[in-house]
């Protein structure tokens, strides 16, 4: 059984994907539409912290189910609203001005793969703690 008191290795690890996602998501973010510096893009920089922000509490939190089941929730909000983003075309641009397609696609596949990443981790780390919660 590991050590409560040392951090999870695969913690670790996925705080450094979610702060790698972070750094990425709000390089995009600077490119997106200026209308929607204080919509969209805003909602999701709140949602990207917001998850970050539980990810910190369910790792010192004793009973973690809730932070977890929150968690979970923030990070499909994310999903979505990173969906809406690419079917509005946002990840296509640059600077605020419409850029080629194809930089669109593969902004889009790499912060996809990111979130979906770490979807897998975060589903992966509430069933490590379900199961040490039944033994």
């Amino acid at each position: 059984m590991a050590n409560p008191q040392k951090p999870d290795p695969s913690g670790v690890l996925l705080v450094r994907k979610y702060v790698e996602l972070a750094a990425k998501l709000n390089i995009y973010l600077n490119h997106w539409p200026h209308h929607e510096k204080y919509g969209l893009a805003q909602q999701v920089r709140t949602t990207l912290y917001g998850c970050y922000g539980l990810m910190v509490e369910g790792h010192k939190r004793y009973h973690k189910k809730t932070t977890l089941t929150q968690l979970d929730v923030c990070h499909e909000q994310l999903r979505m609203l990173l969906y809406l983003a690419y079917e509005l075309g946002y990840f296509a641009h640059h600077k605020g001005k419409s850029a080629t397609p194809n930089v669109g696609e593969r902004r889009w596949m790499i912060i996809s793969n990111a979130v979906d990443e770490i979807g897998r981790m975060i589903g992966g780390w509430i069933k490590r703690e379900q199961a040490l919660t039944k033994q």
